[in-house]
């Protein structure tokens, strides 16, 4: 596994979590995972990604609120399904 599926692999993850504990209504929690998730997508920024893939990433980092709300959620879940696909298809 490379080093760069593993980072989507995690914020993918990380992002499901958020939008999970949203739902179940944990905003602490979802607060908590979303601080993580930011660790990824830094991470992320210094990788060569598709443009997609990179518009995501630039849209995780420029939201500097730490608090998650239901419509952020909801914007997460997608991000995280799309970068869930993308993991998938490469090496």
């Amino acid at each position: 596994m490379t080093n760069k599926k593993m980072l989507i692999g995690s914020l993918s993850n990380d992002l499901y979590r958020v939008a999970s504990l949203m739902s179940r209504g944990s905003q602490k929690a979802a607060n908590r995972f979303w601080q993580e998730s930011k660790k990824w997508s830094l991470e992320l920024s210094n990788q060569s990604l598709d443009s997609y893939i990179n518009d995501i990433i630039i849209d995780l980092n420029s939201d500097n609120d730490p608090n998650v709300s239901q419509d952020k959620a909801e914007k997460f879940l997608m991000y995280g399904t799309l970068l869930q696909n993308y993991s998938l298809k490469i090496d």
